[in-house]
């Protein structure tokens, strides 16, 4: 079995490098399923399964490592565009009863979907009423 950090063939039955000591289990992020070293998908759930990369070997070394140049370029020449400006704004947070219990297990626009309706009505009353 090959390691995923140091590519060190190990035998089979281990559990952790002899190189390393890296797992050769890997953990899905999405699940927690635990995966042989050198899957490219969850056995659990699906889910791809990143390559780690070597150790000692930083990720993102510096931004000219991952950036293009013309893309580059473009940020330094728009720099004063991507800056923006600065507004004052008001935040409203408010929580429905029961509305958690509701909306844990639902996809985020599926729980929007029911939630909506019922904000567009409660603001449209509030306004009305503080309108007479």
């Amino acid at each position: 079995m090959r390691c995923a950090r140091c590519a060190h063939e190990n035998r089979e039955g281990r559990w952790f490098c002899s190189e390393c000591g890296g797992p050769l289990a890997l953990s899905c992020p999405s699940c927690g399923f635990g995966n042989e070293a050198g899957e490219k998908f969850c056995g659990g759930c699906g889910a791809r399964l990143a390559a780690s990369p070597p150790a000692g070997v930083p990720r993102f070394s510096a931004p000219q490592a991952y950036t293009p140049s013309y893309l580059a370029e473009r940020i330094l020449t728009a720099k004063p565009a991507l800056e923006g400006e600065r507004k004052q704004v008001t935040v409203l947070f408010a929580d429905l009863k029961g509305s958690m219990e509701l909306l844990a297990d639902r996809d985020p626009e599926e729980a929007r979907k029911i939630l909506d309706p019922v904000l567009e009505r409660r603001w449209t009353r509030s306004t009305c009423a503080k309108a007479r």
